[in-house]
């Protein structure tokens, strides 16, 4: 029973408890219920009429969508920041990495817990909890007097601003039918490159204006506002179905096909985060252009990862598969990645458009595999898949960015491409050992 009906049905009952007393005190007693009850019935008729209505699924993803949007802006506008976080504190490549590895390494240890708790609370506490926490942290972060402090700033930051990952997943998974969610989660993953498209275009015109400490306001109010929207927008749907009980969790962190989704997923990334995380400052060291031209380009791939995610999720969809659509998005990375560490000598006018396309391919597979864990596990343990598989993912992105930069520092842009290349190809190799469900 919804909590209201429960709250106007314990009140009405007490006035049982109030025969005993002096017919004035009853009285105005018995009026005090009743006007809650009614406001009560109010609440709970108000709240069932938005549920009720088909177009309220559309508001639910708008929410999830702008979430992961603020906490996306956050990600992305790191690496746009690069060269301004480079000049500040006077970082090599290699702790340039480091920094941008910062916001992947709270991730790790909060994101199953975030999970967890959003399958047995529900999303809407946990996606505005948690992003607003993040979006305050970052906005404190332009303060930091040191790299370290700077680190663990983000480090927080990113713990708490993972909550939306499995939080605003598992509610577009409750909201939307099964021939709906491919296209549905994929329009949800466009928000991190349509938060990245913010931050490339936005965060070099902040930073030439108004310094480093105002970028990180600005990424930092994005969040908080996103937050305001989803604790607004969200509510819960029928949670009879959600309980989750410790076999449940135990059952769903021990299911093989999880993990081989998990780890093809991760390998995926690999190639991925070469693409992206790097694009600014192989452009701007290698190629001199300036860091607003650089970003520009930046904002031009994450529109390209909006309609190669939307497509992804049709094809999905049409098809009734996750894991074909999803291995041929790893053969096209593999190809762009490859093809990136070709031409790094290139003309700039030939390396640019290249980074983008293969960028924006190598973007496409995120909502796809999202889709594929929480329909593996099931609406009760959506959350707790999702939270389990952005748990490696994180892993993945603390890794790789250093491993990368040390990986250039040491040989060369088109070594480090070419390594990077062989992510998605294993991941291709591996999620072929999944059978479609």
């Amino acid at each position: 029973m919804p909590a209201r009906a429960y709250g106007c049905r314990t009140a009405c009952g007490e006035l049982d408890q109030a025969r005993g007393l002096a017919p004035a005190r009853r009285d105005r007693l018995r009026l005090q219920r009743r006007r809650r009850c009614s406001f009560d019935l109010a609440q709970l008729s108000r709240t069932e009429a938005r549920l009720a209505d088909p177009r309220y699924r559309w508001v639910v993803l708008a929410a999830g969508t702008a979430a992961q949007a603020g906490f996306s802006a956050v990600l992305i506008g790191l690496p746009v920041l690069g060269p301004a976080l480079q000049d500040r504190y006077d970082l090599s490549l290699s702790e340039v990495g480091i920094a941008f590895s910062s916001v992947w390494i709270g991730p790790i240890a909060t994101l199953l817990p975030w999970g967890l708790l959003s399958d047995r609370i529900g999303e809407r506490i946990v996606l505005a909890s948690g992003l607003a926490g993040c979006g305050l942290l970052v906005a404190t972060a332009g303060w930091a007097s040191s790299f370290w402090l700077l680190i663990a700033l983000l480090t927080i930051a990113g713990a708490l601003g993972a909550s939306v990952n499995a939080a605003s997943g598992r509610a577009v998974m409750q909201w939307f039918s099964a021939g709906q969610r491919g296209l549905a989660l994929g329009v949800r993953q466009t928000a991190i490159p349509v938060g990245g498209a913010v931050a490339a275009l936005a965060l070099p015109a902040v930073n030439s204006a108004a310094g480093l400490k105002a970028s990180f306001v600005f990424l930092g109010a994005i969040c908080i506002g996103c937050a305001l929207f989803a604790g607004i927008a969200v509510h819960e749907a029928d949670k009879a179905e959600a309980a989750l009980a410790a076999e449940d969790v135990e059952w769903t962190l021990r299911d093989r096909r999880l993990w081989i989704l998990s780890a093809g997923s991760d390998l995926y990334l690999v190639g991925q985060i070469a693409l992206l995380s790097f694009f600014v400052l192989f452009l701007h060291d290698e190629h001199g252009l300036s860091d607003a031209a650089a970003a520009a380009g930046l904002a031009v791939m994450q529109v390209g990862a909006v309609v190669t995610r939307i497509s992804a999720g049709r094809i999905s969809d049409s098809l009734g598969a996750r894991i074909r659509p999803l291995r041929w998005i790893g053969l096209a990375s593999c190809a762009g990645v490859l093809l990136t560490a070709v031409l790094t000598k290139a003309p700039v006018a030939v390396v640019l458009p290249v980074m983008v396309v293969a960028g924006a391919v190598s973007m496409a597979w995120n909502g796809l595999s999202v889709t594929a864990a929480a329909e593996l596990a099931g609406l009760a343990r959506s959350g707790a898949a999702i939270g389990f598989q952005q748990t490696t993912l994180s892993v993945t992105g603390l890794i790789v960015p250093v491993a990368f930069a040390l990986v250039v520092d040491s040989t060369s842009w088109e070594a480090g491409f070419a390594l990077a290349a062989v992510g998605p190809l294993l991941g291709w190799v591996l999620l072929g050992r999944l059978r479609e469900s």
